[in-house]
């Protein structure tokens, strides 16, 4: 089968540069120049005000073409540089390298984030920019490099979140971080390999070959921006993990990165191939397209982004959970080859040293958003827990375990800690679990658990889904934070921040702001519990991790 699939190779050429069609930069000065002299005024008078107070932009070199960027704070910013070529030309297929262009591109704002439904806006299919921030363009410097991926699934986000702007981690650690935006929904998930055959084998991973050409531009270019190419970490939140944890059981990521840090993100198992099949044929009947027909694939093909992200919406036939339709990555016997972290850990992963870790209360993030759930009573818990825990063990049961661990907790607690762990701790536990299996010689991994909760609110939402992100970036000040501004939130921020550096530099994210984090293990369960002050536990939920393992776990988008 895999002989007969066009390989995947990213240096094939767009037939259009996109945005990077550029005046060179003595032309581009020679036409300010003119406009000034016509107006009867000086350059300067001649200038924007926002334009003439910038700050000093500043030029880089890549395999593509030269950017520029800006210095700020101290630092080199090149924002929405292009690392592929705009993808609706080859739509539902793997990405290429962007064509050379001549001149120096702009690399000041943010490029277009991918189709999506939600805050970002619709975005667009030309997508594939990475922004970059770093301390020096020196070559020599050879600075460890930290990869974002951003979460929101596999269905939204994009990579220029104030809350993952680079400047104070590049300054706090001396360090390159980068940021990158790929396809995500049914333009980089929907799998139509059983559907249009052989050359669409891809498609169902096309998301997962973005953040491979990414990779692989920081492969060869960060040397320029003073990286390390050999010395790349990657982390992610959410849907940033997960990708993550599926990249380590991708044959084309294979060597690209050397540390992997995941926070509340995990992919133990992929969609298998009749499942994705299954649901494409369903997103195809809600665009009205029948997938039998020969011409099923052009008709997709030709719809606009907006129709495409409509039938996004259909219901999905999960028995998981009742949500629309899941995308996500797909075990399709070629890119994935395997499930990411079933029945073992990746072996092509072995030697990279990993930090796994969630938030305490994960699902006070979601859940939280309806006041009903903080006034719950015992009558009501039971209905409202079988609506979402999501694990197939009665709810009478669930109830009773909870409150014969935690006998002080109300009902609203039992329902956040249960679906908790239900839902977005487990995936944790089964990858720290074949992880500590994985042979003697493995790189190890460490487990952390973040139980300092936001004051906002009146702390109402504690350790939630998300909170982490400012806290490891060390960006408790950016908009979209919800950590406060006090000693605590940047005393954690502190503590996170530099794991993260460490881990980066060494390979080992202990430092000296924090107690001794050792490696987790089936005899221990070793888990940091970041908090004020951080204190590392021998297996911290061991109850709860028991009474779940009596169902088999599943994840979301497996069948």
């Amino acid at each position: 089968m895999s002989r007969s699939l066009p390989p995947f190779d990213p240096r094939m050429p767009p037939a259009t540069p996109g945005r990077h069609d550029v005046v060179a930069e003595p032309q581009r000065r020679r036409l300010l120049l003119a406009a000034g002299l016509a107006a009867g005024v000086t350059l300067a008078g001649a200038l924007p005000r926002a334009y003439a107070a910038a700050p000093a932009t500043v030029v880089a070199r890549t395999g593509h073409g030269r950017v520029r960027g800006v210095f700020e704070q101290g630092v080199h910013t090149f924002k929405g540089i292009r690392y592929g070529a705009d993808t609706a030309a080859t739509r539902f297929q793997p990405p290429h390298a962007p064509a050379p262009w001549r001149g120096v591109a702009d690399a000041l704002d943010y490029g277009a984030s991918a189709p999506q439904r939600g805050a970002e806006g619709a975005g667009s299919e030309d997508c594939l920019f990475l922004n970059v921030w770093t301390p020096g363009l020196d070559e020599a410097a050879r600075r460890p490099v930290l990869v974002y991926f951003h979460g929101g699934g596999y269905d939204n986000g994009s990579g220029s979140d104030p809350l993952y702007d680079g400047i104070r981690l590049c300054r706090r650690g001396d360090v390159v971080v980068v940021t990158v935006n790929h396809r995500l929904n049914a333009f980089g998930y929907l799998h139509l390999g059983q559907i249009g055959g052989p050359e669409l084998l891809a498609s169902g991973n096309a998301g997962q070959l973005d953040l491979v050409l990414a990779l692989q531009w920081v492969r060869d270019n960060i040397g320029r921006f003073g990286g390390d190419p050999g010395n790349v970490t990657v982390f992610g939140q959410s849907g940033g993990g997960a990708k993550i944890a599926t990249l380590m059981a991708m044959p084309a990521a294979r060597g690209l990165f050397q540390k992997a840090w995941t926070m509340s993100g995990q992919q133990v198992t992929a969609a298998g191939p009749r499942a994705a099949t299954q649901r494409a044929q369903l997103y195809l009947r809600t665009l009205d397209i029948d997938p039998a027909a020969p011409d099923a694939i052009a008709r997709l093909r030709a719809l606009p982004i907006a129709a495409l992200l409509e039938a996004t919406s259909v219901r999905d036939f999960s028995r998981v959970e009742d949500t629309r339709l899941y995308f996500g990555p797909v075990m399709d016997g070629e890119y994935l080859p395997r499930h990411p972290f079933w029945p073992d850990a990746p072996a092509q992963s072995a030697a990279i040293p990993m930090v796994i870790g969630n938030t305490r209360d994960e699902t006070r993030a979601f859940l939280g958003n309806d006041p009903n759930n903080f006034t719950l009573g015992w009558d009501e818990l039971p209905a409202r827990l079988e609506k979402a825990q999501f694990v197939d063990i009665h709810v009478d049961r669930v109830v009773a375990e909870y409150r014969r661990m935690y006998p002080l907790y109300t009902p609203s607690e039992v329902f956040f800690a249960a679906t908790t762990a239900g839902r977005s701790w487990r995936g944790a536990v089964e990858e720290l679990e074949v992880r500590a299996r994985q042979s003697p010689g493995a790189a190890p991994t460490w487990a952390y658990q973040l139980d300092w909760g936001s004051p906002l609110d009146g702390g109402k939402l504690r350790a939630f889904h998300t909170l982490d992100i400012p806290l490891v970036f060390d960006n408790i000040g950016q908009p979209g934070s919800r950590t406060g501004d006090g000693a605590d939130a940047q005393a954690m921020a502190d503590a996170m921040s530099e794991a993260l550096l460490a881990l980066a530099r060494h390979g080992d994210p202990n430092h000296r702001g924090i107690a001794r984090w050792e490696p987790y293990s089936i005899a221990r369960r070793q888990t940091l519990l970041f908090d004020v002050p951080a204190t590392l536990a021998d297996d911290p939920r061991g109850g709860e991790r028991r009474f779940w393992q009596q169902a088999p776990f599943v994840q979301r988008g497996t069948m």
